[in-house]
């Protein structure tokens, strides 16, 4: 028989919610500590259904091997797919390797290409996304899906927003990505719900020299530093 789900009372949920604060409050402090430590990153987005047989795992490998060489850690989200392809290359390259793992019912387990020391978990996703926005240099966007999407455009809301200053964001993969930028421009821009200059945010390439000379090219007039 199945299991009922239990719906709790006001009274139950606000002092759940009194004690999850502290959990947050730890999970903030670890992060920041052990993510401040690690210097300059570049973070890679993707789907964790990716399987290494697909062309954008081994560009995925590519492009972090690249990124790495030019002196720059990598981030992802700590899991299978196109994570575990952005930390594979890292490792690939002898550089820093960060896995920034959620706790979910599917997909998530660690890979094993993340340094020892530099894995972190996490239970909310809001924390781990101040973590990847704080901490990254850029985002490199490779096909994925909802979750890929959302880190996408909350990276681009709090630029255009002015919360935090410009920084790369990069889409790999001209055939994947061209669908919706067509629609943006089609559709969003013509509506003017965003204007034109929001577009400048971002770009789309296809090959590991073009990220990594996108991302040179912006800091050399941008300090490398956390966003925030």
């Amino acid at each position: 028989m199945r299991k009922e789900k239990h719906h709790k009372g006001w009274n139950e949920i606000k002092t759940n919610d009194s004690w999850a604060i502290f959990k947050i409050m730890g999970e903030f402090v670890n992060g920041y500590e052990k993510m401040s430590a690690i210097g300059p990153c570049v973070t890679i987005f993707g789907s964790a259904r990716t399987k290494e047989d697909s062309k954008y795992y081994q560009l995925t490998v590519n492009v972090a091997k690249k990124v790495s060489e030019a002196g720059y850690g990598i981030i992802t989200g700590g899991g299978p797919g196109i994570m575990e392809a952005g930390n594979r290359g890292a490792h690939l390259a002898g550089g820093t390797s960060v896995g920034l793992n959620i706790d979910l019912p599917f997909e998530q387990h660690d890979n094993p290409y993340i340094d020892d020391d530099k894995s972190l978990d996490f239970d909310y996703f809001f924390v781990r996304k101040v973590m990847f926005v704080k901490y990254s240099q850029a985002f490199v966007v490779l096909p994925g899906g909802f979750g890929t999407l959302d880190e996408l455009f909350e990276a681009i809301t709090i630029i255009q927003t002015n919360k935090i200053g410009k920084f790369p964001i990069i889409l790999v993969g001209v055939s994947f990505w061209k669908g919706l930028m067509d629609w943006i421009k089609s559709t969003m821009l013509n509506a003017g719900n965003i204007s034109k200059t929001d577009l400048d945010l971002i770009r789309i390439v296809d090959t590991e020299e073009e990220v990594v000379e996108i991302i040179d090219a912006f800091y050399k007039g941008h300090t490398l530093s956390p966003n925030f």
